[in-house]
């Protein structure tokens, strides 16, 4: 589509006047009154017969298929003509449907015969991000018209849970710990269930001694364990309005859907069964526990797909609901958050009535504005007030976590950097203890 930019509806505006004047002084030249007008005409006429047509251009568009949250790309429109054309400004924008900010439109200088206009966006969010249409727009030699075009997309970017964190932690734990190998080797001494006897020497434990089999083979014996597979990890994301807060450019539910895959990739590399469920105000997601390795891209396409919602959580249904649904004891990694000690009777009661079947790890993010609001140096009166209640919201957060900790359910409350470490320690700590 071919349109006057403002420019040429300036100029002819100009002319109104001009010929306005011209009547009043003299009527007898009202035939040239319009000269200035029709010139503009002519002018704009001339531009748009000088403009590039549109079909002298080609276009293709380039976009990832997949981007982990968290992280930046652009998508490419690919520019070419069959030769050179004069050089011409040519801006790009992209219409797009899914939680991703609309990129900002970008311009080139175009002189053929092929150029590639990236237009960058931020993956803040996960989600299906739909590429709708791409608008083009450039203007003739004397920037009186505008050819626009509008080509329809049919392209999707899937944002998805980013592990580029947690890895790392993982990794070395696993190397340190022993929980696999090239071969798949079972960890002895570390667990509760029986792996073999052997002959008593000094250093061991005396109360491991099997004084049946000893008095039966008439030598000292004693049982060797090996650390439990097949347990049960759940992992419990709360997807309301409270894990919608930014942390560090993330919601906090990234934050803890990163920290989760991470922590079931590691269950399922050491034998583990590992699910995942979502619930704020209902149900939102149930994904049965599962095990190997190949496991892991179902864990994390069932992680992709919790959406974010404004509602509040629902910590009585959502609990009671996954209780039900847990024939055996399990670990369960519950991520959320809570705002003061009113709001968390219920979460403590649901979480007591857990505990008392499961293994219970209870993960919340530390904010950072408020030890920033603690520690700050007080100038005035206004930093004085904000201190304190700063001061005040973190001790009754304390106090929640002491009495969520006093339920035997293990308290991970740590600032965002810290928290992939945390949660893995906790886990192969629950593990050695033989507490599942």
């Amino acid at each position: 589509m071919i349109r006057p930019t403002p420019r040429a509806v300036l100029l002819f505006s100009l002319g109104i006047p001009v010929a306005l004047l011209m009547l009043v002084w003299n009527p007898a030249l009202w035939p040239f009154s319009f000269d200035l007008s029709l010139l503009a005409l002519l002018v704009t006429g001339v531009d748009a017969l000088l403009i590039m047509p549109k079909r002298a251009l080609g276009v293709s568009v380039g976009a990832p298929p997949r981007l982990p949250v968290g992280n930046e790309s652009s998508i490419e429109v690919a520019l070419n003509t069959g030769s050179s054309v004069r050089p011409v400004w040519i801006e790009a924008a992209i219409d797009i449907d899914g939680p991703l900010e609309t990129p900002p439109a970008c311009s080139i200088r175009f002189a053929g015969p092929a150029e590639v206009i990236a237009i960058p966006f931020s993956a803040l969010r996960r989600g299906i991000v739909e590429l709708q249409a791409l608008w083009l727009r450039w203007q003739g030699p004397l920037g009186l018209v505008e050819c626009r075009v509008r080509q329809a997309l049919a392209d999707r970017i899937e944002i998805l849970p980013s592990a580029r964190m947690s890895w790392g932690p993982a990794i070395q734990a696993l190397s340190k710990s022993a929980i696999y190998g090239t071969k798949t080797q079972n960890q002895k001494g570390e667990g509760t269930e029986f792996d073999t006897l052997r002959e008593h020497v000094a250093g061991l434990d005396s109360r491991f001694i099997d004084w049946k089999q000893s008095a039966r083979h008439r030598k000292l014996l004693s049982k060797e364990f090996r650390i439990e597979r097949n347990h049960q990890i759940i992992l419990a994301f709360d997807t309301g309005h409270l894990m919608l807060e930014p942390i560090d450019g993330l919601a906090r539910l990234d934050h803890a859907i990163e920290a989760g895959l991470m922590l079931g990739w590691t269950g399922l590399r050491a034998g583990d069964l590992v699910g995942s469920f979502g619930f704020d105000a209902t149900i939102r997601q149930y994904l049965d526990p599962g095990r190997g390795s190949s496991y892991y891209s179902r864990l994390q396409r069932a992680a992709a797909q919790l959406a974010y919602h404004s509602e509040e959580t629902n910590f009585t249904l959502g609990l009671a609901e996954l209780n039900s649904r847990l024939k055996r004891r399990a670990l369960v990694v519950l991520f959320t958050e809570f705002v003061d000690s009113v709001m968390a009777e219920l979460l403590i009661e649901s979480l007591k009535r857990m505990a008392n079947r499961h293994a219970v790890i209870f993960v919340t993010l530390q904010d950072p504005l408020t030890a920033r609001l603690v520690d700050a140096e007080p100038q005035d009166f206004g930093i004085m007030a904000e201190a304190v209640v700063a001061h005040d919201f973190a001790r009754e957060r304390a106090i929640v976590m002491q009495r969520i900790a006093r339920l035997g359910v293990h308290c991970v409350d740590v600032p965002v950097g810290g928290l992939s470490v945390a949660l893995l320690n906790r886990y192969l700590e629950i593990k050695q203890k033989g507490l599942l």
